[in-house]
């Protein structure tokens, strides 16, 4: 297996272990947490990088890669519903649409054929990654009792309700408009895999 699967295969693995580590309720091991999703999220940069670079590309990796980079998202809104930090139908309709998406490019491949990503998509998955970090850099510095204490007032501000709620709200509708115009942009193409 070259170097770019095998990468994916570990951030495969990381997944579940962020979930367990951040979902642990002990402080420490959500400071830990943190750092393995962010070596995650380095190795699908770098796997991409190497696969591009040695043209180590193969069925397999244009098949897992992007499923494994859902995993690994889908994952860290999932556990920040589950600590009450995101509304779970928010969560479901990001993630739905992220899988839908990316199992339609998937056959699509294995039919001979490319989706191109498109600029709003790209948006789209920044603007998330972006959104995922601040919020797991945040509850994580809350986890240190002195900066906790200190600095109470300001967490407050960082992680008022109404402000995430709002936020989360925005990148869910921007999520799902990208979907409809990847379909509607390719619908000939959809068109001719399904007749196929």
């Amino acid at each position: 297996m070259v170097l770019p699967n095998q990468l994916t295969v570990l951030r495969i693995i990381l997944t579940p272990v962020f979930i367990y580590l951040f979902l642990s309720g002990d402080k420490f091991y959500q400071q830990i947490s943190l750092v393995v999703f962010i070596v995650a999220a380095i190795t699908d940069w770098y796997d991409g990088w190497l696969a591009r670079k040695f043209n180590y590309i193969t069925d397999w990796g244009k098949f897992m890669d992007p499923l494994a980079d859902k995993f690994l998202t889908s994952a860290a809104f999932f556990a920040l519903a589950a600590i009450g930090i995101l509304e779970y139908w928010m969560v479901w309709l990001i993630v739905i649409r992220d899988f839908f998406i990316t199992g339609l490019r998937s056959y699509a491949e294995f039919k001979g054929k490319s989706f191109p990503t498109s600029l709003a998509a790209k948006w789209k998955t920044f603007i998330q990654m972006i959104f995922l970090y601040y919020l797991l850099v945040i509850i994580t510095l809350k986890t240190f009792e002195n900066l906790e204490t200190n600095f109470s007032e300001l967490f407050s501000v960082l992680l008022n309700e109404t402000m995430i709620y709002f936020v989360m709200l925005a990148i869910t509708l921007y999520t799902l408009i990208t979907a409809v115009l990847y379909i509607y942009y390719n619908r000939q193409l959809i068109k001719k895999i399904i007749d196929a």
